[in-house]
Parts: structure tokens; C-alpha cells; sequence
């Protein structure tokens, strides 16, 4: 698994409010969700996010209340995966339920910047920024990650398990 895009930069303590603001918590949609992600923060993030695109952030990405609606917002604007210092652990869970890599590299977080090309490879935790040619090196997810994610979520992950019985 591999993802490749141009990164969108915030700091440290983004919390899940700022990703999605509780005045749409009210809508299941995710694209409505979508809609309005990081809108508090970066009022251009939905018109400049494209399908691929790569968030970066600093140390506790996440953090705030538990609600799944944050990844799902990141998730359903294109974003292909997150890479932070470090991530809330809620939301570290969240994001692996509804399939969004998510990759903690204090390196990466500190070295990428925003506007530059990057490049993961899931398989190998490798971060590549081709815009300055560095390369970071993420834990790579373990095998019951990557099925997770590689099917969409945990409850797609067990309905293929169920399936293949």
C-alpha cells in the first residue's frame, strides 16, 4: 500500500473540533463532514485538498473528545493519510476503524512542509518528501493493520473475514 500527495501542514494540538466543528456533528454524511473539515483553521483546506492529498501534523494530533466524526471528515476530503508527531490515542483508534493511515514520525512532522510532494509506503513505514529528497522512517503497520485499512475499516474487515469462512 502506497500513498502520494501534496501535503496540508497544521501544528501541534489540532483536536477533533477543529477537524470538524460540533455544529455539524448533527449529519452522518461524510461528505457534508467533509465539507466542512478544518474549516476553523484553514477556510481554504476543502477547496484546495485534492483525492491523495497528505495532512501533516505536530504532537497530539486528534486530541479533544472521541468522536469518530473527526477522521471521517480527513478521510472523505481526500486525504490519503496523516503523519504526526504524535496522534491522540482515540483517534489513532478512530482512524484505524474507518481505514485512514495514520503514521506517528516525529522526523517527518518537523521535516515536511506544507505545499511539499510526499510519498508512504505502508508496507515499509517510509516517508518519502520528493520535493527536498529526504526520506523518514514510520513504524510500519503491523499485518492486521493494513488488512483493516487495505479493506476500508474494521467492520469491513470483518464482514471479508466472515465471507471468506
Amino acid at each position: 500500500m502506497n500513498a502520494k500527495g501534496t501535503v496540508h501542514k497544521y501544528g501541534n494540538n489540532i483536536d477533533t473540533d477543529v477537524i470538524i466543528p460540533a455544529r455539524y456533528l448533527n449529519t452522518q454524511d461524510h461528505k457534508e463532514l467533509a465539507s466542512h473539515c478544518m474549516e476553523d483553521i484553514d477556510k481554504e483546506f476543502v477547496h484546495k485538498v485534492h483525492d491523495g492529498d497528505i495532512m501533516v501534523g505536530g504532537e497530539n494530533f486528534g486530541c479533544g473528545s472521541s468522536r469518530e466524526h473527526a477522521p471521517i471528515a480527513i478521510k472523505a476530503s481526500g486525504v490519503s493519510c496523516v503523519i504526526a508527531s504524535t496522534f491522540a490515542r482515540i483517534f489513532y483508534r478512530n482512524a484505524i476503524n474507518i481505514g485512514l493511515p495514520i503514521l506517528e514520525c516525529p522526523e517527518a512532522s518537523k521535516g515536511i512542509e506544507a505545499g511539499d510532494e510526499v510519498s508512504v509506503d505502508f508496507d515499509s513505514g517510509v516517508i518519502t518528501n520528493v520535493t527536498k529528497g529526504e526520506t523518514y522512517q514510520a513504524q510500519p503497520f503491523p499485518e492486521f493493520i493494513q488488512n483493516i485499512i487495505r479493506s476500508g475499516g474494521l467492520m469491513n474487515s470483518i464482514k471479508e473475514k466472515q465471507n471468506d469462512k
